[in-house]
């Protein structure tokens, strides 16, 4: 449904500016994403990307994590990486470079609500059916939305994460993409929900 929105907005700007555009416009309407590795993750200042579970931290940095969920306060960060993909693979159509100018994003993980931002520079995904990486830096206190759970949840939940074998799966991103392209700044027109399985 946003795929074919989105083309009617570009099929205005093409007759507006130009049947010449026509082409440009087709590939702009066929931008992928997904979601990469998770990357830097640390837990209360804790590095855990290195690690598989609670047993591998010292006892040190157990009794901090500990402190930390009696005082509601366990403040995560880490760089969720999203993979673009500009397959421009259609016959007769000749790579066209895109350029995602602003990416507002909100993180869902367990389909649990828990930040949201943006990008702070606009990426080129070049026309050659590769892929780049944006990566979205993601703060916020893990407790403020798993307050209920024990330090072992709490520690299954980051390492499956962010881990030595985490991954994205239990996350969800939704962004809004806004593309600086020949015809002007073009606004998707419904939010993209970005997985890790494949690109969308």
């Amino acid at each position: 449904m946003k795929r074919k929105a989105l083309i009617v907005i570009l099929f205005v700007g093409v007759l507006l500016g130009g049947c010449s555009l026509y082409k440009t416009a087709v590939n702009l309407t066929r931008l992928q994403f997904k979601l990469g590795k998770v990357s830097n993750f640390r837990l209360t200042g804790i590095d855990i990307s290195d690690k598989s579970r609670l047993s591998d931290i010292g006892a040190v940095d157990v009794m901090r994590l500990s402190s930390a969920l009696l005082n509601k306060n366990m403040p995560v960060s880490f760089i969720l990486n999203v993979e673009a993909k500009n397959p421009n693979d259609a016959k007769g159509y000749g790579a066209t470079d895109i350029y995602i100018k602003r990416f507002p994003w909100k993180l869902l993980i367990n389909n649990k609500e828990t930040a949201h931002g943006d990008i702070q520079t606009p990426f080129k995904v070049p026309g050659t059916g590769g892929f780049t990486t944006i990566p979205i830096r993601v703060e916020f206190n893990l407790l403020k939305f798993f307050h209920d759970n024990s330090l072992n949840d709490v520690a299954d939940l980051v390492f499956a994460i962010g881990g030595k074998k985490g991954s994205s799966s239990n996350l969800k991103l939704i962004a809004e993409p806004l593309l600086a392209t020949s015809l002007g700044d073009i606004q998707y027109p419904e939010p993209v929900t970005i997985i890790n399985k494949n690109f969308k």
